[in-house]
């Protein structure tokens, strides 16, 4: 499969009025949910089958379980806090994102990587995980088969992790600073969400949407690796009860970057 090479938006330039450092809101304050209604699970599962969406687009419904997503869920709560904590990125035009988002491994602000929080307050970004590392490695193994040359040489070193509070979204955008042409793996936890595909040398329609749950898979790589990809809508109140979330949607996006 022939895999397109690596973008250079705006020549890696970025804005100068950097990003907007954010903190997670006290539980018990109106943005966590008491007790919020959820899907069904268990036998409406069963009517959502793995797939491959699109030539290397693999969407695995239901692929982590309730413990484990809580666990990610207390995972993102430390990796939130300061030094090189949660924030609003801002584009090189100045428009700030609705998303917050923290890195792991590298700092990811619109549209360079760094090891420092360049945006915020320039501490060294926090490393990735181990377990992360191989929940990565796992999700390639289910998207492509274990035994696949994808999970042989897949080494990923960076994680960005976002916050989708309320009104938030991400628009259509490629993720194309990375030479590597290694799969993106993505973790959604929390409200569903609508996921939505172009193509890999277009923004426009037509789209393929995906709906999204709490603790569904998406693997993108082969021809679509630099797919163009974004979250027009996020569904509010249908996380599981008990997550320990936020209202809205959390993402965890797993990258290897080939960069030295």
């Amino acid at each position: 499969m022939n895999v397109a090479g690596p973008t250079v938006r705006r020549n890696g330039a970025r804005s100068r009025r950097g990003g907007v450092a954010t903190s997670l809101p006290s539980p018990g304050s109106d943005v966590w949910p008491h007790r919020q209604p959820s899907l069904p699970l268990g036998e409406v599962e069963a009517d959502r089958p793995r797939r491959e969406v699109l030539p290397g687009v693999v969407h695995v419904p239901a692929w982590l379980g309730l413990p484990a997503q809580r666990a990610l869920v207390e995972d993102f709560r430390r990796w939130a806090l300061p030094p090189a904590g949660l924030r609003h990125p801002r584009v090189p035009t100045g428009h700030l994102m609705s998303v917050q988002s923290v890195c792991l491994g590298w700092h990811w602000q619109p549209y360079a990587y760094s090891r420092t929080a360049d945006d915020t307050d320039g501490a060294p970004v926090k490393r990735l995980p181990p377990d992360i590392i191989e929940l990565a490695r796992d999700a390639v193994g289910t998207a492509y088969g274990a035994g696949g040359p994808e999970v042989a040489t897949y080494a990923p070193d960076a994680a960005i992790v976002n916050l989708y509070a309320p009104g938030a979204r991400l628009g259509l955008h490629q993720d194309g600073e990375e030479p590597s042409p290694a799969p993106v793996v993505t973790v959604s936890l929390g409200d569903t969400c609508t996921f939505r595909l172009a193509g890999v040398d277009r923004r426009t329609g037509p789209f393929t949407d995906i709906e999204m749950r709490s603790g569904d898979l998406l693997v993108f790589g082969g021809p679509n690796r630099r797919i163009y990809h974004g979250v027009p809508k996020v569904f509010p109140g249908t996380a599981p009860p008990d997550l320990g979330l936020p209202l809205g949607r959390l993402s965890i996006t797993v990258r290897e970057t080939g960069l030295p």
